[in-house]
């Protein structure tokens, strides 16, 4: 197991990595596709740092903490990097006994690595060490999956078991689940779009079959928390026509999943995150048909996902397929469609 000593990292001298963003204008040519994101086995990473001092971060004063993320090529090659660690976050900032972080990598010692061109990652982690963090965790990771069988105007995740090692020695090495998530921009530009950073949009001033696409999603998980107009749990991005898509992340909400911790927005008179409510903007019948088309394409290859995944206890695995049962009987019900999705609709 590898072990660095806090003074040997304060020795290594990793400054702040800058993590500004460009200024928005004409998008900028798709890059290459990523390494990192183009396998779904999962990564065995050690990351060395003193965890205790970035676990005491939970506030807005977020400093860059030094460490080294570490792994083992398939050729077996030994790979380490500096990195500098920040927590993030808001609410899973304060609840989570291990506080979410990103990762940021020197792009220069990182090319020719797993990690090229990426700059800076979010690392979803295991919020408490128990068996049922670790079913949640998963589940959200595969939502992310989901969505990538939807569009390509989603986040791409990478599963990973992260060996997380305290530099001061006082704490043993403990391995838990963890995912990256893949950089807005970095997602944009995949998709030759750029980030708009601006909060007041309305769903219907976005792209209309993005839009619907998200709401029904959104309706297929669970999920009530997340805002167009608030950026809240959306990105918007916008290509060089002007026109916005939204793109949404952040399901650790979701009925789906169902954690002790979510609960709904009390304004939308549902009891608990488990119902299920559409709040996309209004739609007809016809309207809605062809995303109801989309999902019942994929429905197999998202039971497939939920299937294959070993790391989930198999009551969770089947808890969630027949969340998603509820669903497809709905959308493919046109009463139900009715009472679902037209009746309870926002107005434009």
């Amino acid at each position: 197991m590898l072990r660095i000593t806090l003074a040997a990292l304060t020795a290594l001298g990793v400054a702040p990595l800058g993590s500004a963003r460009p200024q928005a204008g004409a998008p900028s040519p798709a890059p290459p596709p990523a390494a990192l994101f183009d396998a779904a086995d999962p990564l065995a990473i050690t990351l060395t740092a003193d965890f205790n001092a970035i676990a005491k971060e939970r506030g807005e004063q977020k400093h860059p903490h030094p460490g080294v993320l570490s792994y083992v090529t398939p050729r077996g090659d030994s790979v380490s990097l500096k990195v500098n660690l920040h927590t993030r976050g808001h609410y899973r900032l304060r609840i989570c006994s291990f506080p979410p972080l990103k990762v940021e990598f020197d792009k220069n010692e990182s090319a020719h690595t797993l990690f090229a061109h990426q700059g800076n990652l979010k690392l979803v982690v295991q919020c408490r060490d128990n068996r049922a963090f670790s079913n949640y965790l998963l589940e959200e990771y595969l939502i992310y999956r989901v969505y990538n069988l939807v569009t390509p105007m989603s986040f791409r995740a990478r599963l990973a078991r992260v060996t997380y090692v305290d530099a001061t020695g006082r704490r043993g090495p403990e391995t838990r689940y963890g995912f990256f998530l893949e950089n807005d921009d970095r997602m944009a530009r995949r998709n030759h779009t750029h980030v708009l950073d601006t909060k007041g949009v309305i769903q219907s001033q976005t792209d209309p079959s993005q839009m619907g696409r998200v709401a029904v999603f959104e309706y297929l998980i669970g999920n009530t928390d997340w805002s167009v107009a608030g950026l809240h749990n959306i990105v918007l991005i916008e290509d060089s026509t002007g026109v916005l898509f939204p793109v949404p992340y952040d399901y650790d909400w979701s009925g789906v999943i169902y954690p002790p911790y979510a609960v709904p927005d009390s304004r939308l008179g549902i009891r608990t995150v488990r119902e299920r409510l559409y709040r996309g903007y209004c739609r007809t019948a016809a309207e809605l048909a062809p995303h109801f088309a989309v999902f019942n394409a994929v429905k197999d290859s998202i039971y497939a996902l939920y299937r294959g995944e070993e790391g989930i206890e198999r009551g969770r695995v089947e808890d969630a397929l027949g969340y998603y049962d509820e669903f497809y009987r709905t959308i493919n019900d046109p009463r139900r469609v009715k009472r679902a999705f037209i009746d309870s609709c926002l107005p434009g």
